[in-house]
């Protein structure tokens, strides 16, 4: 069997950490804030979006939700996160995800200031990720699937990874990311007709399409380790991810979903606050 690639302890490893950097910022007179914009209609973000206040309660970091009804304009939402930049008090700013059709998750984004942006979704950011200059914040999700494996002693320098998935969120900053750790990585996507293949020769996977069972048990080898950054809502309403359930009777490590890289990811958002207020403060020559 499969060993199970938890992420509860590694999680927990960095809110020890967070909690400690509170209380510095506290200490000197300074109150760590968060505000999450959420429109109405999917289920899944207001549980995402409570999840993270909770969180910030036991960090002790001031948390403000902005709800909008499910019709709200683009230009509403970008009146408010125009508000919250302005807004010395607020350090980091996330809209939450998915949409509806009528709005455009880009062009909302691109108005959080590059310095509150603690999951790195604004251009700016994007371009710190890609060519690793300039003081940027990175996507919480990719920093979680690197962090996760170093949590459990990977190297990842000259390790065969094979990263399933090229989408702007999670794919494609965390190829620029792995190829800063030295891994030698080989991009797969849906469209990639023989994956197994390429799964063959890789020592690990990463996944990250938004499809279920993308990777099958015929797929792997004893000697790969899966990590699954997949997140999907079945119709029974549980949550899987890319890799089919019965992975672990075949691969050397697995990663669950829940309970994986989602876990470490919120953690890892709340690193990148604190890593905001750092950011904003030395613009503000405030150090």
């Amino acid at each position: 069997m499969a060993i199970v690639l938890k992420a509860k302890e590694a999680a927990e490893l960095v809110y020890s950490e967070i909690a400690a950097r509170v209380e510095e910022w506290k200490k000197e007179g300074k109150q760590p804030s968060l505000a999450i914009l959420l429109v109405e209609g999917d289920p899944a973000s207001a549980y995402y979006a409570r999840s993270k206040q909770k969180i910030a309660e036991r960090l002790g970091i001031a948390f403000r939700l902005r709800s909008f009804g499910s019709d709200v304009s683009e230009e509403e939402l970008q009146r408010v996160i125009t508000e919250l930049n302005a807004d010395d008090t607020v350090h980091g700013i996330m809209l939450e995800l998915p949409l509806p059709a009528h709005l455009s998750a880009a062009a909302i984004e691109a108005c959080i200031a590059p310095a509150k942006d603690i999951d790195g979704v604004t251009p700016s950011n994007k371009l710190a990720v890609y060519t690793g200059k300039g003081e940027g914040l990175y996507p919480a999700t990719p920093q979680a699937c690197i962090e996760l494996l170093k949590h459990y002693g990977y190297i990842l320098e000259g390790r065969n990874v094979v990263l399933v998935g090229r989408g702007q969120t999670v794919g494609l900053p965390l190829f620029h990311l792995l190829q800063r750790e030295n891994a030698t990585v080989t991009v797969c996507h849906s469209r990639t007709p023989d994956l197994g293949a390429h799964l063959k020769h890789a020592e690990i996977a990463i996944v990250a399409v938004g499809k279920p069972a993308m990777i099958t048990k015929d797929m792997v080898h004893p000697g790969l380790t899966v990590i699954d950054a997949g997140i999907n809502e079945l119709a029974d309403g549980k949550i899987t991810g890319d890799a089919a359930a019965d992975l672990g009777d075949a691969a050397a490590a697995v990663s669950p979903v829940p309970g994986g890289v989602g876990t470490l990811t919120t953690a890892i958002l709340y690193r990148n606050l604190m890593k905001a207020i750092d950011i904003q403060m030395t613009l503000k020559g405030d150090v």
